[in-house]
């Protein structure tokens, strides 16, 4: 796993430069897709550097997120079966190559989505699972474009404005807690919070 941790400092050494906040934009933009570095990292880094812009960072994060979103969407509705109902050429590329994919994952997705549709969206959108699977799929499923984009919004905003708070409120201590738990808090509030919409479901 060298090349990620060359990749990851890469991604973090664009928190020292000018363009910094454009990278933000296209990492969040690429990570929706097929990029395997979450934008987090670099948001963070930016935050901490100037934590009076930190909702500004999170505000362009969740912007490239979500547009990205949209491209991943058109590929899967797009491009990713044939007209026979295969998997296109493009669609084996990103199996073969683009880490996270496999076709037993996307096999289980479509079950997810056949069951819980908006919540798949909001849970890979908030929590470390890889959005950029959730994207590609519900356009492959054919999901519907305004819940879609609804999920996606929220999802994406709830994390990166969360980190930004955190950053904007307890500064660079916060950060050590933030690498540590983050992800688990946000996975474990998301298992409660769809817990509890069955719950009601069920009960009412």
């Amino acid at each position: 796993m060298n090349w990620f941790r060359k990749l990851y400092n890469w991604v973090l050494s664009w928190a020292e430069t000018k363009y910094g906040i454009t990278v933000l934009f296209l990492l969040a933009f690429a990570e929706s897709v097929f990029f395997p570095i979450p934008p987090d990292v670099l948001l963070i880094a930016l935050a901490l550097g100037a934590s009076s812009k930190a909702f500004k960072y999170a505000f362009t994060c969740t912007l490239g997120s979500v547009l990205g979103a949209f491209l991943g969407y058109a590929i899967g509705n797009l491009a990713w079966l044939t007209s026979a109902g295969e998997f296109s050429s493009f669609a084996n590329f990103f199996f073969n190559n683009v880490p996270g994919f496999s076709i037993e994952l996307y096999e289980n997705i479509k079950i997810l989505f056949t069951n819980w549709d908006f919540w798949v969206i909001f849970t890979a959108g908030f929590t470390p699972i890889p959005y950029k699977v959730f994207t590609i799929t519900a356009g492959a499923f054919n999901i519907n474009l305004g819940m879609f984009a609804l999920a996606s919004i929220v999802s994406r905003g709830a994390r990166f404005f969360l980190i930004a708070w955190l950053i904007w409120k307890f500064g660079p201590s916060i950060k050590s807690f933030i690498n540590k738990y983050f992800n688990l808090l946000a996975l474990s509030f998301t298992i409660f919070l769809i817990g509890g919409f069955v719950l009601i479901k069920y009960i009412i």
